[in-house]
């Protein structure tokens, strides 16, 4: 009986190491293209690297407050939390998939105390102990499939962390930014004011000689007030930036305040071949791989539901009606057994299931490459916008000093009595409007570099790149358990 036993178990255990059903994973073709558009550099194919630390990325626009912002998001933006809890959910699911791989053991106890009402007759007891076990044999790899699936899946959340966390950072980074510009234009149109209240003073001036008319003042007047109410208009905008920022770091607005200060951020050089090295950090991407591996592995799932399902079981238990004899061997008994089940007829829910898995497996295939695609556009679009905004920032320098040089000259012709105050008022009102242009441009290049650290990744400092090599054979086989 011994020998038996342990034949069915061995028997068990090689039905169980058996190949699973469904395809193995095989990552989805991908066309990319040699090098970005006006960027050289050397391009390697993309491998999601979704474990690797990101680091401090936000440190190369080199502003202190910015820093220290950023650093508060991890352990107060809800965002962040969320994803953090789906994660920690994928982790507890696919510990309860790995749980199937072993037998399913279950305890019982028991006792009755029961009389028969007849002459003579007493009362009698009944005790009982029982331990019944049962396990799925894995023969066609149901188990296994579920439990790549699950740790696929598990990947894709983890992915997803990294991926909201780098959203979140870079809409920091926008919104602290842009309230700097806004804090930049603010002070420009304080400045303008002050300029404009001079000329609205000397203006004054000559009409109480009898040089101007009243005419001069009231419009000098009303660019004063014109501008003012600019200057006011910006507050709006500014509010929203600031409570953008308090949100993103978890506060409510009334309990942060952002006072304002110089733009003292530095808009970061990128360095050659900066694409090609970090376009696969992108945890969008890995999160999107990962789950067409999870995809994959579900086909197998649903075509292991073809076959018979082979059980073992096995139960023990003792009897009897006194306590102290509840434990002797003579109340012992056991027994072993093996249970095969097949459906006969589902009317073709089984294999509706695994055209089912099969049509999934091809969407997220589909989601992947557009993922891909995404980031390429995303990459490109952005070494445009910085690319051509450079351009555009060194033409609006020009026009600026332009400016500036005609509100001098015109300004000296008025005070000369050689020019009107509506020249004046023009070319001021030019020149600000270039100034502002220029600020706006400058808002722009911070708004595309910041979207460029987003499209590559993350994570863009020289550390970080020396950790992609050090780290590269440790994440490579951690992917591949």
């Amino acid at each position: 009986m011994r020998l038996r036993t342990r034949s069915l178990i061995a028997g068990a255990l090689a039905l169980g190491a058996c190949a699973p059903v469904g395809p193995d994973y095989v990552r989805p073709t991908l066309s990319v293209p040699s090098e970005y558009h006006g960027v050289t550099g050397t391009w390697k194919p993309a491998q999601p690297a979704d474990t690797l630390p990101r680091g401090k990325w936000w440190e190369i626009f080199d502003d202190p407050q910015l820093n220290a912002l950023a650093e508060r998001i991890d352990g107060a933006n809800q965002t962040i939390r969320q994803a953090e809890a789906r994660y920690a959910q994928a982790q507890a699911v696919l510990r309860q998939t790995r749980a199937e791989r072993y037998p399913f053991v279950t305890g019982s106890a028991s006792a009755r105390r029961s009389r028969t009402y007849r002459e003579s007759a007493g009362a009698t007891s009944d005790f009982d102990l029982g331990v019944d076990a049962s396990w799925e044999v894995d023969v066609w790899g149901r188990v296994r499939r579920a439990v790549e699936a699950g740790r696929a899946q598990t990947q894709a959340a983890a992915a997803d962390v990294e991926s909201v966390r780098l959203s979140v950072t870079a809409a920091l980074l926008q919104n602290y930014l842009a309230l700097r510009v806004t804090d930049a234009q603010s002070r420009l149109l304080e400045d303008t004011v002050s300029a404009y209240n001079r000329l609205l003073t000397l203006t004054r001036n000559r009409y109480n000689a009898g040089v101007v008319g009243k005419s001069d003042v009231v419009q000098a007047e009303a660019q004063v007030k014109s501008t003012q109410a600019q200057h006011v208009d910006l507050g709006v905008q500014r509010a929203h930036f600031a409570h953008a920022i308090a949100a993103l770091i978890g506060e409510t607005p009334a309990t942060l305040s952002v006072a304002p200060a110089p733009l003292v951020a530095r808009l970061p050089a990128i360095p050659p071949g900066l694409p090609s090295e970090l376009l696969e950090r992108r945890p969008d991407i890995a999160n999107a791989e990962r789950r067409v591996a999870a995809a994959n592995a579900r086909i197998g799932v649903a075509q292991a539901a073809l076959f018979p399902a082979v059980n073992l079981s096995a139960g023990s238990a003792i009897n009897s009606t006194t306590l102290p004899e509840l434990l002797r061997a003579p109340t012992l008994f056991w027994a072993l057994g093996s249970a095969a089940m097949q459906v006969l007829f589902d009317g073709g829910e089984r294999q509706a299931l695994t055209d089912q898995a099969r049509a999934l497996l091809d969407a997220e295939a589909a989601v992947f490459r557009q993922t891909v695609l995404t980031s390429f556009q995303e990459v490109e679009d952005n070494l445009a916008a910085l690319r051509i905004l450079e351009e555009e920032a060194k033409l609006q320098a020009e026009a600026v000093a332009a400016a500036r040089e005609s509100v001098k000259l015109t300004e000296n012709r008025y005070r000369a009595g050689a020019a009107s105050i509506l020249e004046v008022i023009v070319v001021q009102t030019i020149a600000l409007s270039n100034e502002r242009t220029a600020l706006g441009i400058h808002g722009r290049r911070f708004a595309a570099a910041v979207q460029l650290v987003k499209a590559l990744g993350g994570g863009w400092d020289a550390r970080s790149l020396e950790r992609v090599l050090a780290t590269q054979g440790e994440v490579s086989k951690h992917s591949a358990r």
